[in-house]
């Protein structure tokens, strides 16, 4: 049952974000060009999605477990430090850059498009490069 979930739940994001229009490039570089042809349409996609959010948590954070495992799954780790400002900033420039974030990009791999795939062959390199700096080996190095 958590497989037929988790496949609605990705249904459920594709569609929003084929409707959004997050999946056009242009439209999301039009939106970060503030002093161009400015589109602040991805304003409003991005205010329904933390109206979604904060509507779901505080539904969700009633509850004693969650629906279907044993108890939340939540990160350790709080901290705001220089490897969370770092990741987010490079997340905002490659966003930047390419017009697709990796949310974006999943639902878009299916318009067959060769930037698409090749956007998402830089994103699993990326994680592959990550999990190469960052091995248990190398994290007293890695973590600064």
């Amino acid at each position: 049952m958590t497989l037929v979930y988790a496949m609605f739940t990705g249904l459920v994001f594709g569609v929003g974000i084929a409707v959004s229009g997050m999946m056009n490039p242009a439209k999301v570089l039009n939106f970060f060009d503030i002093a161009g042809q400015w589109d602040p349409s991805l304003a409003l996609v991005m205010a329904g999605a933390l109206l979604v959010t904060l509507v779901g948590y505080r539904l969700v954070w009633r509850r004693a477990t969650p629906l279907l495992t044993a108890r939340f799954l939540m990160p350790g780790n709080r901290a705001i430090d220089a490897r969370l400002i770092g990741g987010s900033a490079i997340f905002g420039i490659g966003w930047g850059i390419a017009g697709f974030c990796p949310g974006a990009a999943l639902p878009a791999l299916g318009t067959g498009r060769w930037e698409v795939a090749l956007f998402v062959l830089a994103v699993i390199g990326g994680f592959g490069l990550r999990r190469i700096l960052t091995r248990p080996d190398r994290a007293s190095t890695a973590s600064g």
